[in-house]
């Protein structure tokens, strides 16, 4: 109880600090959900301040995100929870550009600003479509989407025809969790590639939900992997660690002690991701990431697709993350499972093959790729221009 007043003071005292700037301090605002978002935010920030000497707003509803101690000048950031404070703030907020990674503004909670005209745009926290997983209209009330490929464009614009939406303004962007890892990978050289001796590292990183891999099959597929002889990691999603934790005391219970199984529940950490010979997922971001940013293969388990919105298939585009699989590895049945030894040593052999085909898909299918950050900071710039160019219009 006592913490959780010390939050709320907190986070009054943020909401505070953040409506007594001038309209100016404000041109620039990010809004993070929680810790995670930095991942998706932090090149284009780099990019704003380095290439840009752009300040910005940062709110974030994560008291334990490190921004808030950052002392660069040019970063305002304040801590605003995640209960009616937050709703309040962002039903009267008053600023220039708003960035986010959070879906279905003005659907729920999140409201656009009912006293000044807000630009708002979306940064994409995977590389997903649009209009499967995603509930209908989560992006309809967003002025700026940040499109990761082709895809996002494509599907916008047949969704603003399908359903007379306003046009949006579309950035050719990326995606900067990817470009993280290809950083990442360039960092190690050499360390980043597994050892071809000894056991085989596969990592297992599912969705969340009812059907994601690890709660339809997860405890039979460490199983069999095990049994085969690979060192496993599970890396179950935030989520799964949040609201099922039954299944994680199980998994825990019956491999903990196994020598060859590690759990890890830090999505932000690499290491698993670096070190791993294959990735076995369903329908995961984590499996594209793996794939596009590191040039190596990925299993997926065929579980029931994720859906969000049930009228997806009125848009005749169908989903990236279900005809990328099949160009960027290979999918088993869960019915299948005994199967799955055969396609790790035939999937993990095809690698250096396999590495050339990625490059081209990645190419094809992702925008800005190692640069989406500068990519990012130009598009913010030139949005804060034309809000500015607007105002002026209107003085």
């Amino acid at each position: 109880m006592f913490k959780c007043m010390q939050e709320f003071f907190h986070a009054w005292s943020g909401m505070r600090q953040f409506d007594s700037l001038d309209l100016g301090e404000k041109d620039v605002v990010f809004y993070a959900e929680d810790n995670a978002s930095w991942v998706h935010f932090e090149p284009i920030i780099k990019a704003l301040l380095e290439k840009h000497d752009q300040g910005f707003c940062y709110l974030t509803s994560s008291i334990e995100d490190p921004i808030l101690n950052s002392t660069d000048k040019r970063i305002k950031a304040y801590f605003i929870g995640n209960g009616m404070l937050r709703t309040a703030l962002f039903s009267s907020l008053k600023a220039g550009v708003v960035i986010m990674t959070m879906p279905d503004l003005d659907n729920y909670y999140i409201k656009r600003s009912k006293v000044h005209s807000v630009h708002y745009a979306y940064v994409f926290h995977n590389m997903a479509s649009t209009h499967m997983v995603f509930r209908s209209g989560a992006y309809d009330h967003y002025d700026t989407i940040f499109c990761v490929g082709p895809h996002h464009e494509n599907e916008i614009r047949e969704a603003e025809k399908l359903y007379d939406l306003p046009k949006k303004n579309l950035v050719k962007h990326g995606n900067s969790r990817l470009d993280s890892v290809i950083l990442e990978a360039s960092k190690r050289g050499k360390e980043s590639l597994p050892s071809e001796k000894g056991k085989k590292r596969v990592l297992i990183a599912p969705s969340y939900g009812k059907n994601s891999l690890l709660e339809v099959c997860g405890i039979k597929l460490i199983h069999v992997l095990l049994g085969a002889g690979y060192s496993v990691t599970a890396r179950p999603h935030p989520l799964t660690t949040r609201h099922n934790k039954a299944l994680i005391s199980e998994i825990i219970e019956k491999y903990g002690n196994d020598p060859d199984f590690s759990i890890e529940t830090n999505v932000a950490s690499q290491a698993s991701l670096q070190s791993s010979h294959l990735i076995i997922s369903d329908y995961s971001g984590a499996a594209f990431e793996f794939a596009f940013g590191l040039g190596r293969p990925a299993l997926f388990i065929d579980v029931p697709r994720k859906v969000n919105n049930l009228k997806y298939e009125e848009l005749k585009c169908e989903p990236f993350e279900v005809f990328i699989r099949s160009e960027i590895g290979a999918v088993v049945s869960p019915d299948d499972l005994k199967k799955i030894p055969e396609f790790v040593e035939s999937l993990v052999l095809s690698q250096k093959s396999f590495d050339e085909k990625i490059k081209t898909l990645r190419s094809q299918n992702i925008f800005n790729v190692g640069v989406s950050g500068i990519a990012g900071a130009e598009a913010i710039i030139q949005c804060l221009n034309r809000v500015n160019a607007e105002q002026a219009k209107g003085e």
